[in-house]
């Protein structure tokens, strides 16, 4: 696998599981009561979706412990070998934290509900399941009044959008407290380059540039299902193959410059024309890959005023590698990440030339405030503390459905609005009723295929 190097350490990178990821049966039980700590003050988390970036996520609420004690006590997942490569290495790095035995940590598409209720109200529940579970899940949350941590993006279509919007009002209806892990956000050099920016440092913005290109990563590709797992469990297990469960490598690897860069603009783009194409169908030993996503995208947003915003992905071997992102304006020039999502040093100059001669700023950021994925716990951990407002969600939603417009534009061929976005098909109806059992939403014809984005062929729809 190619990997791209980066200032920080990405939560997908906390934990590499290897081996193959077995699907298990749910564990039988009646409910749990709560779990009480000894010390009132304890926040109290669970933890549903156990994969490599919710573990990183856990060791990063559990670096907030300077704000006072924190404590894993539930887990939630559909397959126990990945549940349980996580909890063997959250319990061997934080040992004083993890209080998770074995009848508290939960299989199936129903172990949700069975990690949330071992919580009390005003406790945290981490939500990092792939995104078609995340209105199911934080539904749940908020009738539990649970704070919430919940991994980007959280949307692939418009009924889902529509959902989390009212669930984010709901959420703060109960002064609940909600982050979202679009950790740009709370990056010190990028916070300190939106200031300058809104200031006018730059001038009018008049054009973007984001890119992310590199070889494949994730679960991009796909081989046919192998025997021994569900068609679910399958498509579950590839989330990154498939648009119902994941949005595609679209959505999940190009959000978070999208997120910033609309940041640095103030607003989000309002339509959407694309192109894209899958060039390369077949693996090295020649069987076909089934999944739904390109090989390449490039997205032409618009905004209100007119404003260009252009997003590259690429995600191939042996291409010239470029993960970085750029704003021009009508007196200069900014660098937002040097070096993938968010990659500091942040920087502005006038004119259009980045050379050291013309540049105005340069990020500096103290040591214990470099990594994002740190500081937005700490400030997610404080609302709590101090029963301050804090809820992430509904730019969370705005962030995922503009990300889907642009893959939406490039997988019909059409341009894309976002109201069209918003109005779009349901990928995966009645998640909220799946078990073990249930069929996949996206089903395999009689050559195991599924069915793919073709430009011009379906309308506006994107497969």
């Amino acid at each position: 696998m190619n990997t791209v190097p980066n200032s920080t350490t990405s939560r997908r990178e906390f934990l590499k599981t290897t081996g193959r990821v077995a699907a298990a049966s749910a564990l039988a039980g009646v409910a749990l009561p709560h779990v009480h700590a000894a010390n009132s003050d304890t926040i109290q988390v669970a933890f549903v979706g156990n994969g490599g970036r919710g573990t990183g996520a856990v060791a990063n609420a559990f670096g907030t412990r300077n704000q006072g004690p924190i404590k894993l006590v539930a887990m939630a997942d559909v397959f126990h070998a990945r549940q349980a490569s996580s909890y063997s290495t959250l319990q061997r790095q934080f040992p004083e934290q993890v209080d998770v035995p074995e009848e508290r940590r939960f299989i199936g598409f129903d172990a949700y509900k069975k990690a949330m209720d071992c919580l009390k109200p005003g406790d945290i529940v981490i939500l990092t399941t792939p995104l078609a579970f995340r209105w199911v899940h934080f539904t749940y949350a908020i009738e539990k009044g649970l704070n919430v941590f919940m991994e980007k993006p959280l949307t692939s279509d418009g009924p889902t959008s529509q959902k989390m919007f009212k669930l984010a009002e709901a959420a703060t209806a109960k002064n609940l407290k909600c982050g979202v892990g679009l950790m740009s956000r709370h990056s010190r050099a990028l916070q300190e380059l939106a200031n300058r920016v809104h200031d006018g440092e730059i001038g009018d913005i008049v054009l973007m540039r984001g890119y992310r290109m590199h070889g494949p990563v994730g679960f991009f590709s796909s081989l046919p299902k192998p025997q021994g797992i569900s068609e679910l469990l399958y498509q579950v297990q590839r989330f990154h193959s498939f648009l119902w469960a994941g949005g595609g490598c679209y959505s999940d690897f190009y959000i978070h410059i999208i997120d910033h860069l609309c940041w640095m603009k103030n607003a989000w783009p309002v339509k959407a024309q694309a192109v894209g194409g899958r060039h390369y169908k077949l693996s090295p030993e020649g069987i076909p890959y089934v999944d739904q996503n390109f090989d390449s995208y490039s997205v032409e947003y618009t905004f209100a005023d007119g404003t260009k915003f252009f997003m590259d992905g690429r995600c191939m071997t042996g291409c010239n590698d470029i993960y970085s992102s750029y704003l021009h304006g009508t007196k200069g020039f900014a660098v937002a990440s040097h070096d993938g999502d968010c990659g500091m040093p942040s920087s502005t100059y006038k004119g259009l030339d980045a050379v050291s001669a013309n540049r105005l700023w340069v990020s500096r950021v103290p040591n214990d405030q470099r990594d994002p994925y740190e500081n937005e716990w700490q400030e997610l951990v404080a609302a709590i503390r101090n029963d301050k407002p804090y809820n992430e969600v509904k730019r969370g939603v705005e962030a995922s459905l503009t990300t889907s417009m642009g893959r939406m534009a490039a997988h019909s061929g059409q341009e894309i609005t976002w109201d069209d976005m918003l109005n779009s098909a349901d990928y995966a109806p009645g998640l909220d009723q799946i078990t073990m059992d249930s069929p996949a939403p996206l089903q395999a014809d009689a050559k195991g295929d599924y069915a793919k984005p073709e430009p011009g062929e379906k309308g506006k729809r994107e497969f």
